[in-house]
């Protein structure tokens, strides 16, 4: 029989892996007596774990949530966070997606009811994250009050405050502004809100970290539909300037001398790939071909381009556009 720690610990896992569990098959999977079951649900109990027996031909035990956390665990901003974090996970592409789905349905059944609405709240759709991009903090107040918005279907009034260097007369950033918001959306480790604005009559991405919400909030409203369907190859198009486009109409293959480490911190949502120590395969996108190899240009490195052939025109092009801008009036006039 294991030691009484580890029986714990491995009953406690049991508990949260299904709602109910009959006290036979505890037992069973534990390969120990119903009476130890029934003893080590008593100690469980006693370390604030809320565990309730129920009744039945196949009597059991199920892992409920209770007034308060277990202690020695978190308290509840950092039950949220954690909540918070592993909702994110589960869209991340990173291999953990249903491991931080199996963990976030038990750190969510061991919660008060308090916390669980909270949580249940703030439905974030994760899209895919730019390496160049800088991150932003934002408040957890705001995010909870726009995710509450959200679920609630609510009419959100804020105030939009303008980016660095824009001027008070930029209209996209007057205040205050109302909207029917739709999804909360993480991109390039910023957080944004995707929204019908009524003034603007047109769909519109909010950054979060601009957002200060008016309360109280407004009526509520139906949901529209979401141009495509989409949330994420929505933002995507509009992050690239699009309106619909799901991809980028241009794009390339090439080989760089360049460690992909290096490589992968400015090439946006470019694939890259490790080929060596010192060099790696970059699959990227552009509206235009002579754009998507000035794009590719800016890395100081030699370049063979795998395909298509419209990138190595493209190429062709802006050699002879730089070789003439060396070689004009400016280029003549400092020999």
């Amino acid at each position: 029989m294991p030691k009484t720690s580890a029986r714990l610990l491995s009953l406690l896992s049991l508990l949260q892996a299904r709602r109910d569990w009959p006290g036979a098959l505890l037992a069973e999977r534990l390969d120990i007596s119903a009476r130890t079951v029934r003893r080590d649900v008593d100690r469980l109990r006693e370390l604030g774990y809320p565990i309730v027996a129920f009744k039945g031909p196949e009597g059991g035990y199920r892992l409920d949530a209770g007034s308060d956390l277990p202690p020695l665990l978190f308290d509840d901003e950092q039950a949220v966070a954690l909540a918070v974090a592993l909702r994110i996970a589960t869209t991340t592409g990173a291999g953990i997606e249903e491991a931080a789905a199996r963990a976030l349905t038990t750190v969510r059944q061991v919660m008060p009811g308090r916390l669980r609405r909270r949580i249940d709240m703030l439905q974030i759709t994760a899209v895919g994250r730019s390496a160049a991009q800088p991150e932003s903090q934002v408040d957890s107040g705001v995010l909870m009050a726009l995710g509450a918005a959200v679920h609630a279907r609510e009419v959100l009034r804020f105030d939009y405050a303008s980016p660095p260097g824009a001027g008070d007369g930029d209209p996209a950033m007057t205040a205050p502004r109302r909207a029917q918001p739709h999804h909360l959306v993480t991109w390039g480790g910023r957080w944004y809100l995707v929204a019908w604005d009524l003034d603007r009559e047109d769909w519109r991405t909010f950054r979060a970290d601009r957002i200060t919400p008016r309360v109280p909030s407004g009526p509520r409203f139906t949901p529209r539909e979401l141009p495509g369907g989409d949330v994420a190859a929505f933002v995507a198009s509009r992050f690239r300037g699009s309106d619909g486009s799901v991809d980028w109409p241009c794009r390339g293959e090439v080989i760089l001398d360049l460690p992909a480490a290096e490589v992968s911190r400015y090439s946006r949502d470019g694939v890259v790939e490790e080929l060596g120590p010192d060099r790696c395969r970059l699959v990227l996108g552009s509206w235009s071909w002579p754009g998507l190899a000035a794009d590719i240009g800016r890395f100081d490195a030699d370049i063979e381009v795998v395909g298509p052939a419209e990138l190595r025109d493209a190429f062709a092009q802006l050699a002879r556009r730089y070789a003439n801008a060396a070689t004009g009036p400016l280029g003549e006039r400092r020999q």
